[in-house]
């Protein structure tokens, strides 16, 4: 396939890649830490794209990039409860990942346990963006084992030819691992720490 790539100023580019996405095609765009390449979170077809245009191993669930903390979280999720509503207006968007429970919408092929993570990133363009195309199950833009795309030349380096849309927003900051925890039982894990530590998120949940 030709991979087209779009600046993130040109009008063309959210309308493009929402087509594309809505059809069971594979994007790449800019986050708040490197490029992503992502699918609708709900199409199965799509999400195995991911995994044939990465060679990435399919026992790897990937995570879902949100635009909204409303329709697009709960459309994810069993439900939503105080703590985690806390945690998420005290952190979203930013660098935490969010472990919870999922809904019957989605794919075994996103994540086959019965959770899914899910982070808001703190990108304007991406958030605008995945408004639009609703919620992206997004991993690295590049070949699995490859070097993380800190700008769409490296996107293109990798993954030319497997996917069809380059969204090119210059240069991201570069990999920051996220906070990951883990809000499936009573009390908060943390299975990779990150820029928010669990004291951070007990405060925000202890907050009056």
């Amino acid at each position: 396939m030709e991979t087209l790539t779009l600046s993130t100023q040109d009008p063309r580019a959210i309308p493009a890649a929402k087509r594309i996405i809505a059809s069971g095609g594979l994007i790449a765009f800019p986050t708040d830490t490197i490029y992503g390449v992502a699918a609708d979170a709900f199409n199965p077809q799509g999400i195995e794209a991911i995994y044939t245009a990465k060679g990435r191993p399919e026992e790897k669930a990937l995570p879902v990039l949100i635009g909204d903390l409303d329709q697009q979280l709960d459309s994810l999720i069993l439900r939503r409860d105080e703590r985690l509503s806390r945690i998420t207006a005290a952190f979203w968007p930013g660098p935490l990942t969010l472990v919870l429970q999922k809904s019957a919408q989605v794919p075994d092929e996103l994540s086959p346990y019965e959770t899914v993570g899910v982070r808001m990133p703190n990108l304007a363009f991406t958030l605008a963006l995945i408004t639009e195309t609703g919620p992206l199950a997004t991993t690295s833009a590049n070949l699995s084992g490859g070097p993380n795309p800190v700008d769409a030349k490296s996107v293109m380096a990798q993954l030319g030819g497997r996917i069809d849309l380059i969204l090119d927003g210059g240069p991201t900051p570069g990999p920051m691992a996220s906070t990951v925890a883990d809000l499936t039982g009573p009390d908060i894990k943390i299975l990779r720490p990150g820029p928010i530590s669990l004291a951070d998120m007990q405060s925000a949940w202890a907050q009056d």
